[in-house]
């Protein structure tokens, strides 16, 4: 990904979690997170992806999150709507489920373990008020709620290669 980046916009930023950052301060930088869900991957869960998110002064303009064990991707610009594409099942528009109380949401979160000593029992009271609560969703989750079928992603200590993609996805959603 780095080097068609590269090769084909020589002088935008890139961002990532593996290989650090150069131009950083450009207009446009590009955001990787080439394996998101590592521990799934090394445990052959098919839930990790790869995330590449566009920003422009800071701000992400284009998304992609792209499950490659399971032929689906989401992808989210700007202004315009989410779309979702899977080998399976063709491609079409993503849209966010209604969902009007916190006791009938869904929710996911990659680990429990994730929340600090003092976001832990908050963390806690908020899956004891949802109608169900899943763990090691990774970076699925992201495109479960753009698509309808969850309707919290509760994460904590993430990095901008961690959640940038998911931003337009969300919001086109």
């Amino acid at each position: 990904i780095r080097r068609i980046i590269e090769a084909e916009r020589p002088t935008d930023g890139i961002l990532g979690e593996e290989h650090g950052a150069v131009r950083t301060d450009a207009e446009y930088v590009w955001v990787l997170d080439p394996i998101d869900g590592t521990r799934a991957f090394i445990n052959g869960l098919p839930v990790f992806g790869t995330l590449i998110a566009l920003t422009r002064h800071g701000a992400p303009i284009l998304g992609v999150i792209d499950m490659p064990a399971l032929g689906d991707r989401w992808t989210g610009a700007c202004g315009h709507p989410t779309r979702f594409a899977s080998a399976g099942n063709g491609a079409g528009q993503a849209h966010v489920r209604a969902c009007a109380t916190l006791a009938a949401a869904r929710l996911c979160a990659t680990t429990p373990d994730m929340f600090n000593r003092d976001d832990r029992p908050r963390f806690t009271r908020m899956t004891q008020a949802v109608r169900d609560t899943r763990y090691g969703t990774d970076c699925i989750a992201y495109g479960l709620l753009a698509s309808g079928h969850t309707d919290l992603v509760v994460e904590a200590g993430m990095q901008p290669y961690d959640y940038l993609a998911q931003v337009p996805i969300i919001e086109g959603a």
